[in-house]
């Protein structure tokens, strides 16, 4: 019983996190994004000397941070 319980509640967390994936994909389509949507997609803000913050995404591509 814990082991069909253990795999109901992967399977959904998988499908949270592919949701959020879909969220994330949405959210570095646009020019710019905040802190917030940035870690909301599974980024790390990064400072740039002389060049502001960007968001380093998990594909590899980075966004301005307003």
């Amino acid at each position: 019983m814990r082991r069909i319980l253990g795999l109901a509640l992967a399977a959904a967390t998988l499908a949270g996190i592919n949701a959020l994936g879909a969220v994330g994909a949405a959210a570095a389509s646009s020019p710019n994004m905040t802190r917030d949507e940035c870690t909301a997609a599974g980024g790390q803000v990064t400072a740039r000397p002389y060049a502001g913050y960007v968001c380093a995404l998990p594909d590899g591509t980075t966004q301005s941070i307003t």
